[in-house]
């Protein structure tokens, strides 16, 4: 039987395209692109992780049912039943979210008729202030501090983590298949999107990451937000480079450098691969002096 418990964390505690995500999951366009098919992988235990279009899915199949960590684009909702529908015909039970926007609950509406959706408070608030958010999409249970579910034979472990990403991030810890799904706190080598107006703090951030890492075993599998499967020694070298980039930006600003400033001076040519994703070098450094930048 599954059940919910409270637990404390185990750490101490418009960029147009983006703009896409933070729409109100019924309010997502579908446009005329046809959606990519939801790729499976096998992780560790009873984890599976679902890539297909927007972030990536934690998927718990086992003897008590289905639990999703996130769910993608409305418009994904139906291909993502139908990928869940190929390892188990038992029921959808939760679903995690580890942030608000619309690539990770986008989702939601669809799967909230089905599931106990679980979030942090400030996921249920920026969904309930977004227009056209359907009453099937909010959050149910809600927390502050982490918590538990106790579903397939293992503890599931959501841990509340300070402002970040967002104001209301939480990573979920896989206790006995040993799979951490970081949400938007980790994006496999590339720079990460913090989003300044929900909240996000680039400092926030990378203490965050910090924090992970005093508790994440060593040898955990670690599913990012964006980009492929991970590890700890990934997670650490995302956390090496949070760190020397925005010292970099830190310092520039301490000696009253202006943003086209630090970016003329660029970053170092080891990092110039990890702009490749979403988020460009430019815009990288743009977040970082804005949010670096305020007293």
């Amino acid at each position: 039987m599954a059940r919910l418990g409270s637990m404390k964390s185990p750490g101490p505690c418009r960029f147009l395209a983006f703009a896409l995500s933070l729409l109100p999951p019924v309010a997502f366009a579908q446009g005329n692109q046809p959606e990519p098919l939801i790729k499976d992988t096998p992780v560790a235990g009873s984890v599976h992780l679902f890539e297909g279009s927007g972030g990536n899915i934690g998927v718990s199949v086992g003897p008590d049912g289905i639990l999703l960590v996130d769910d993608q684009f409305a418009n994904m909702a139906t291909k993502i039943e139908t990928a869940l529908s190929a390892l188990s015909t038992n029921r959808i039970a939760f679903l995690l979210n580890t942030h608000w926007h619309g690539d990770h609950t986008g989702g939601n509406a669809h799967f909230g008729t089905k599931a106990v959706i679980v979030a942090h408070t400030n996921v249920r608030k920026r969904l309930l202030d977004a227009q056209g958010t359907a009453a099937s999409a909010l959050p149910v249970v809600t927390h502050e501090h982490g918590i538990s579910v106790h579903f397939n034979g293992e503890e599931v472990r959501v841990v509340a983590l300070g402002p970040g990403h967002t104001d209301g991030d939480a990573a979920v810890f896989f206790t006995k298949s040993n799979v951490l799904h970081l949400g938007d706190q980790f994006f496999k080598d590339r720079f990460p999107f913090i989003d300044l107006g929900s909240g996000g703090d680039v400092r926030g951030y990378v203490k965050n990451v910090a924090d992970v890492l005093t508790w994440a075993p060593a040898n955990a599998q670690v599913i990012p937000g964006h980009g492929g499967l991970g590890n700890v020694d990934d997670l650490r070298r995302f956390h090496t480079m949070l760190v020397e980039t925005t010292s970099l930006v830190a310092d520039g600003i301490k000696a009253g450098k202006s943003l086209a400033d630090i970016r003329t001076a660029g970053l170092p040519e080891k990092y110039k691969s990890w702009g490749s994703g979403f988020i460009n070098e430019a815009r990288w450094l743009e977040i970082c002096f804005n949010s670096l930048s305020k007293k």
